[in-house]
């Protein structure tokens, strides 16, 4: 049984997939990791392109309009991938480009307030990302169903922390744990980064277990998508943290 806290890889995602791969034309893990690397690549051109408008400008203000294009336009392009797979080979590159267009522009937002943020972050990221992968690969960690269970709850958990945080907020509560720069805020930011982490393991997992049960081959842009929504949200949450442990 598969499982993914990602919402974008749930448990059937690879389920009756089958019968859709021909012979010679099914998902293999090389080809995720080249479809990542492709993702990857679009992610850093439209993220260059807002990054360098913002140190032209030196105005976050600037990116902002691309900020919200990105957001919005990504959160279009991920849905529309994760109801229709089979599109992901022109869907996912989509929301690859304008999630670049998001990330640069609230990287300039918290670059503006805390100078060499920025690299920090995606340093962090990266070196997250490959120690994640060495003990997936080394089996540190096993992805035991009580495992996937765990970190599917507790990324729940976070949402829903979010979610509320969000709707209270039209009410004017602020949920000052969750974006305070105090100790609670450090630790729930080091808490979200570290269940940010852990769904990489479970990404790794399902891609794996996808290709061995011989998923069409357009599941490999989907596996790639999916690994960069964790990715992307990895990055945001260690902005976020950084920039609490700045602010103090």
């Amino acid at each position: 049984m598969m499982r993914s806290a990602n919402p974008s890889l749930t448990q059937g995602t690879f389920s009756n997939m089958r019968t859709l791969a021909s012979a010679g034309n099914v998902m293999t893990i090389g080809g995720t990791a080249l479809k990542t690397f492709i993702l990857l690549l679009c992610v850093i051109a439209t993220s260059t392109f807002t990054w360098t408008l913002f140190l032209q400008t030196g105005n976050p203000a600037s990116v902002t309009p691309w900020l919200f294009l990105g957001a919005i336009g990504g959160l279009i392009a991920a849905l529309t991938t994760i109801f229709k797979k089979e599109w992901a080979p022109v869907t996912a590159p989509i929301y690859a480009l304008l999630q670049g267009l998001f990330i640069g522009g609230i990287s300039a937002v918290f670059e503006a307030q805390y100078p060499g943020l920025v690299f920090q972050a995606v340093s962090l990221t990266f070196g997250v990302l490959a120690v994640m992968l060495f003990v997936y690969e080394t089996g540190l960690i096993k992805p035991t169903e009580k495992f996937k269970l765990g970190v599917i709850a507790a990324t729940g958990a976070v949402a829903l922390i979010y979610f509320v945080s969000i709707i209270f907020s039209f009410f004017g509560v602020n949920f000052g744990f969750i974006y305070g720069s105090g100790m609670m805020g450090i630790g729930f930011s080091l808490i979200v980064v570290g269940i940010a982490a852990l769904n990489l393991i479970l990404d790794f997992d399902v891609i794996e277990k996808g290709a061995a049960a011989g998923a069409p081959k357009f599941m490999e842009w989907y596996g790639a998508f999916a690994l960069m929504v964790t990715l992307i949200w990895l990055y945001i949450e260690m902005l976020r943290l950084l920039s609490k442990m700045r602010s103090r």
